[in-house]
């Protein structure tokens, strides 16, 4: 299949606009139309993964980490970073990167934490605005039922768990064509009054050239007005962390123990323990400590991250347990439910989970 199939499939999975402004998530080598036989997942992308695609003749590298975070001016191989990217460029291997857009959608990264947690009834902790857009348009009356479900069709009109939402306002609308004009309503040169039906309708930024293709074939008029407002609304589905509930409230040394388990950790780093049992809990795979306030106001008991630095512990003033199991060890499973979404849509593709562990951080335990 050509590379551009998998990678419009990761895009819809985890839209690029998702990603936060310093990531460089999406397509970072290699060519759409060029024809992909197989892929292997990792976490990071490494000179190492790249051998391994080359022994297991994969030409696609899937890696939650991009490779290249900024601008690169020299390709010379001086580091590690050029030097990946020289090796997959001469053995023809597409990379592709998919981190904070998949950190980001409500079952990506911090869902599948929360699964193996066990962390049920959950909501996007930090839900990011900048998503949504507002169409507004204006047709004739007895046309808006139509434009209305042309719009639905490409996308708007999705609120929540809800569908063709719209809001509509009947009026009176003028116009007067020149003499160019070819209006469906009356005849040029002469101003017409119609009975319309204003339309509104909020769709996903992603979106906005399928709502708009829509528009413009399914409107009736020779000049289609709209608007497009950008909305400041938070997207709830969408954004950074994730906080719900255990089952049944643990323990803190018990709820430590679950987390060394269930997330394969040699080690924990935690604030100290307190006199109150675990039941609220939130997360956010890698580096997390931007939202340990969000955490704190949402009533979190612990909050299951990384990359805490030393000082940042004190600022859970007894709040909140900081639990950091480590970069790595919080999103190592990505690889795993990227595979299950990609055999899901193309069940007849080869796709291979690493046998490498990448984590550049080792323990003497």
């Amino acid at each position: 299949m050509k590379l551009s199939e998998i990678t419009n499939f990761l895009e819809a999975l985890a839209p690029l606009n998702y990603q936060e402004d310093y990531d460089n998530a999406g397509l970072i080598v290699g060519n759409p139309n060029d024809e992909i036989s197989a892929a292997l997942v990792s976490l990071d992308c490494t000179e190492q993964i790249v051998d391994e695609a080359i022994a297991k003749n994969c030409n696609l590298i899937i890696a939650h980490h991009p490779i290249v975070f900024k601008g690169l001016k020299k390709l010379n191989g001086k580091n590690y970073v050029e030097r990946t990217v020289l090796k997959a460029i001469k053995n023809n291997i597409a990379l592709y990167a998919i981190h904070t857009n998949l950190d980001s959608v409500h079952n990506g990264v911090n869902a599948e934490i929360c699964k193996r947690l066990g962390v049920v009834n959950t909501q996007t902790l930090a839900p990011k605005t900048g998503i949504l857009k507002k169409l507004v348009t204006f047709c004739e009356q007895k046309d808006a039922e139509n434009l209305r479900n042309a719009l639905f069709n490409a996308g708007a009109g999705n609120i929540s768990n809800y569908s063709d939402c719209s809001f509509n306002a009947n009026g009176v609308g003028t116009f007067k064509g020149n003499e160019q004009s070819n209006p469906v309503l009356g005849k040029a040169g002469v101003r017409e009054y119609a009975d319309e039906t204003r339309i509104e309708v909020i769709f996903k930024k992603q979106d906005e050239r399928n709502i708009l293709t829509a528009l413009f074939k399914k409107h009736p008029y020779e000049e289609v007005a709209y608007d497009i407002y950008a909305l400041e609304n938070k997207l709830q589905s969408v954004g950074s962390g994730m906080v719900g509930q255990l089952p049944e409230a643990l323990v803190a040394q018990d709820f430590l123990r679950l987390v060394k388990d269930n997330m394969q950790a040699k080690v924990l780093r935690h604030t100290r323990i307190l006199p109150k049992n675990i039941k609220k809990v939130a997360v956010c795979g890698g580096s997390g400590s931007f939202l340990l306030k969000n955490a704190i106001a949402a009533g979190a008991d612990a909050f299951v991250t990384a990359d805490f630095k030393y000082h940042e512990f004190f600022d859970a003033e007894d709040k909140i347990m900081i639990v950091d199991i480590g970069h790595f060890e919080s999103e190592q499973f990505t690889s795993n439910l990227l595979i299950d979404n990609i055999q899901e849509k193309f069940p007849n593709f080869a796709i291979r989970l690493t046998e490498h562990n990448t984590n550049p951080i080792n323990y003497f335990i």
